[in-house]
């Protein structure tokens, strides 16, 4: 059964709007690399309790493997039951959905099922198609749920799309939400002219997956002209791989956002502002920068195997490990940004979420 945005419940809407803190969920693996229920039980209900509005399940940072080895479902179905067996509230239940027409409508259709709300479509495995088959492929997909675009880096695998791609797809009445991930401003200005020029900067809420701009993309305005006046836009939250690590503190950083830009008028104090120069250094180690992004999924994992929600950085490429030089990186840090972890938070909770 096709899913539509106007079916969607509407504190979900409402969160969305808002803004929120969306992790993108990570596999927990065992030494034999395989699934291992228990820690990723643990893992999401990390994330629960540190107040986050959404989980994405099925990303680029749970690894798109999860597919060819057959655990695509059985992800999805564990971060939905272990949530809602851990905590009722209202939650964005986000499924990353890939590969071709076919697999990501029947993966829309997987997650639908399971009762997720809307579908971030990753366009990677159709990087050199014409926009117009990439747009039919959108349109097609979102016959089935709600999407969240996602304009990935070019990096790990994302094709360049154009303002006029951006402006055709918020111009889509199921789009919901654009993951705008492409690490480079100008092509960040590109989504925002995009959805401006459709009309839908209120139906269809930017999420910033800038991990190298994440607190400069919540705090400021983008501004895109139309009919000769300026439309300010501003991002409503993230949806972030960054932000499955250190996730309380990252809450607890939209929060003052949000507070200081309500009672500053609009504005952020230089303190806040600066702050993103050092999240942006935290990533630098996180996300392997040194090695063109190679470490990017072992290194969050490497922060959470040192909190102890992880039991290693195993992934499924067995090839897939920290980047030369990584490991002393997040040392680095650990030590220079101590106070941006939630490694207290953690150990507080560990046992009780590893139960």
């Amino acid at each position: 059964m096709a899913l539509n945005r106007s079916d969607l419940p509407e504190n979900v809407l409402s969160l969305l709007a808002q803004g929120a803190v969306i992790p993108a969920h990570p596999l927990a693996l065992d030494a034999s690399r395989r699934f291992d229920a228990r820690r990723q039980r643990a893992l999401t209900r990390y994330y629960v309790d540190a107040g986050v509005g959404g989980l994405a399940v099925g990303v680029h940072t749970t690894q798109f493997a999860i597919r060819e080895h057959g655990l695509y479902e059985t992800v999805l179905r564990s971060a939905m039951q272990d949530r809602l067996d851990w905590d009722q509230r209202p939650m964005a239940m986000i499924a990353g959905l890939c590969g071709g027409t076919a697999q990501a409508k029947n993966e829309a259709r997987i997650a639908v099922g399971l009762g997720y709300h809307a579908g971030l479509l990753s366009l990677a495995a159709l990087a050199g198609a014409p926009e117009d088959q990439l747009i039919e492929h959108c349109e097609a997909v979102a016959r089935e749920i709600p999407l969240v675009g996602f304009y990935l880096q070019t990096a790990v695998g994302g094709p360049v799309l154009s303002s006029d791609f951006w402006r055709r797809f918020a111009s889509i009445p199921n789009a919901l939400a654009i993951k705008v991930a492409p690490f480079n401003r100008y092509r960040t200005l590109d989504v925002v002219r995009g959805v401006v020029a459709a009309r839908a900067e209120e139906r269809v809420f930017l999420y910033t997956g800038n991990d190298d701009h994440i607190v400069l993309d919540l705090a400021l305005p983008f501004v895109a002209m139309r009919d000769g006046a300026p439309v300010s836009v501003r991002f409503r939250g993230g949806l972030l791989g960054h932000w499955s690590v250190w996730t309380r503190s990252a809450v607890q950083q939209l929060a003052r956002i949000k507070s200081e830009l309500a009672q500053g008028g609009g504005s952020l104090g230089p303190e806040l502002l600066a702050l993103d120069a050092r999240v942006t250094d935290c990533n630098s180690a996180f996300f392997d920068v040194a090695n063109n992004f190679h470490g990017c999924i072992a290194g969050c994992h490497e922060v959470l195997r040192r909190q102890g929600l992880l039991e290693g950085i195993w992934c499924l490429d067995p090839a897939e490990g920290l980047g030369p030089g990584q490991a002393g990186e997040i040392d680095r840090v650990y030590r220079m940004h101590a106070d941006l972890s939630d490694d207290a938070f953690v150990s507080e909770n560990l046992q009780r979420w590893l139960s």
